[in-house]
């Protein structure tokens, strides 16, 4: 038998590459999505993979259409996936008082809320015809709280956890499991000009790991690493006073440029 299929958009860099590269070792076949299609697939090459290990399939998930036929092309020439990530996101620091940081607002919700739903959308029905699957979600500790000049990302994640909940709850019963992940800090480019403290960071092949053993136990929710968990717990029940005097003088995110 053909060994398993992984599905992961945002394969490029960062998060999404270590969750590549720790499927790849588990003997997995991957389908990797990503705007820059000629770098994903000179680091195929260097992982040893064979085509008929790893396909890369050039998309921004921002287009739908785009990401609709990486998903039919995949589908097509690797069959159907096991696991499919919707990874890829963007973290961009807005300012609501300026006109021009609207439009950025919209680029972060197209690429991490419609985006996501759409890298799910060709999968959903045929995983529910054979009934099983795996729908991975990457969330953000960030859509627990708001945070100052980081608007954009925020709601952007919070969207992300309350679809994944609405799409779990439609899925139930079919053998579908939506898998939602919500990484704390995580050493990556998307980190790197962050210009204020990032407890509890840690490396992205770290987080793969242990987003590894979540997706395999199909849990439902988590948050990585576990002392993020505990932290954002804490932030769900703060009083609105109490967070916003934490929070008075913190560094804001960087604005786009």
């Amino acid at each position: 038998m053909a060994a398993p299929l992984a599905f992961i958009t945002g394969a490029s860099s960062g998060i999404g590459q270590a969750l590549a590269a720790r499927y790849a070792q588990a003997g997995w076949r991957l389908a990797l999505v990503a705007r820059r299609s000629e770098e994903m697939a000179q680091w195929a090459q260097a992982q040893g993979l064979a085509p008929e290990r790893c396909r890369v399939y050039g998309a921004d998930v921002a287009e739908v259409d785009g990401i609709a036929a990486a998903g039919a092309a995949c589908l097509a020439q690797q069959g159907l996936p096991e696991v499919v990530i919707a990874n890829a996101g963007i973290s961009l620091g807005v300012d609501t008082s300026l006109r021009e940081d609207i439009a950025v607002l919209a680029r972060v919700l197209a690429v991490n809320n419609v985006g996501l739903a759409a890298t799910f959308q060709p999968f959903i029905a045929p995983m529910r015809e054979r009934g099983s699957g795996r729908l991975v979600g990457i969330a953000s500790v960030a859509g627990i709280r708001g945070l100052p000049g980081h608007g954009a990302y925020c709601a952007s994640k919070a969207g992300v956890i309350a679809y994944c909940e609405s799409l779990r709850g439609e899925l139930r019963g079919s053998g579908v499991r939506v898998v939602t992940i919500a990484p704390g800090y995580v050493d990556t480019p998307l980190t790197r000009e962050n210009r204020y403290p990032m407890p509890f960071l840690m490396r992205a092949e770290d987080f793969a790991e242990q987003a590894f053993r979540t997706i395999e136990a199909g849990r439902s929710y988590r948050v990585i690493p576990w002392q993020m968990g505990v932290v954002a717990k804490l932030l769900r029940v703060l009083p609105d006073p109490l967070f916003d005097r934490l929070l008075a003088g913190r560094p804001r995110k960087h604005r786009h440029r």
